[in-house]
């Protein structure tokens, strides 16, 4: 009863216009403007006056490249070059994406080699700080900067050191203590493979 109540005037409207509409259609009657009337005030579509599917904007990314397990990933910028970084996202080995990890080119007299933004889950404990170390070497600390809806993130400076490593490297172990287990930590496999073709590729783009 509720949706045959809510249908008949719906019905009552079309019928009620249906007349108009085959009269116009019939008579081919223009308006004063040369176009036939349009009773329903339907839209009839206009030609698409801005950018065309596929033609990227201001601030779109996409990815430039694939170099091993990462993906070289830029932002369409208004003029000049575009900047580009690193990515790779992060799962818990079953394929759930848990993390992800950016990767860009300082360099710069007085300047680290290098710089990084790692966004971890919402229920990170921050207090514990994050891990991360190469082939089983010594774990550094970085802290955490700040958390939004998307997740927590960490501001990483590496040297020239660290890019070596990483690029000598066959993976990268990022560890986070969760909130609900404070005594666990939580090992997140970060490939190396491609490390080296994809740090090379956006800091040549960097210099262009």
């Amino acid at each position: 009863m509720t949706h045959l109540s809510k249908t008949l005037p719906l019905l009552m409207l079309l019928a009620m216009a249906a007349p108009a509409l085959a009269q116009s259609t019939e008579t081919g009657s223009e308006d004063d403007t040369g176009e036939t009337p349009n009773p329903l005030e339907l839209s009839m579509g206009e030609e698409a006056s801005d950018n065309s599917p596929g033609e990227m904007k201001v601030g779109d990314i996409y990815v430039a490249g694939e170099h091993g397990d990462w993906e070289q990933r830029c932002i369409k910028a208004e003029s000049g070059t575009d900047p580009c970084q690193l990515y790779q996202l992060l799962d818990d080995g079953n394929g759930n994406p848990v993390a992800e990890i950016n990767v860009f080119p300082i360099g710069g007299e007085g300047q680290p080699a290098a710089g990084a933004t790692v966004i971890t889950p919402l229920e990170t404990l921050l207090t514990q700080q994050l891990g991360m170390s190469v082939d089983g070497g010594p774990v550094k600390k970085y802290p955490y900067s700040w958390c939004s809806k998307v997740g927590c993130f960490s501001r990483i400076g590496y040297t020239q050191a660290d890019i070596d490593a990483f690029k000598r490297g066959i993976n990268a172990a990022l560890i986070i203590v969760p909130v609900a287990a404070p005594d666990q930590k939580v090992t997140l496999t970060v490939s190396l493979k491609g490390f080296t073709a994809g740090f090379d590729a956006v800091a040549a783009s960097a210099a262009q």
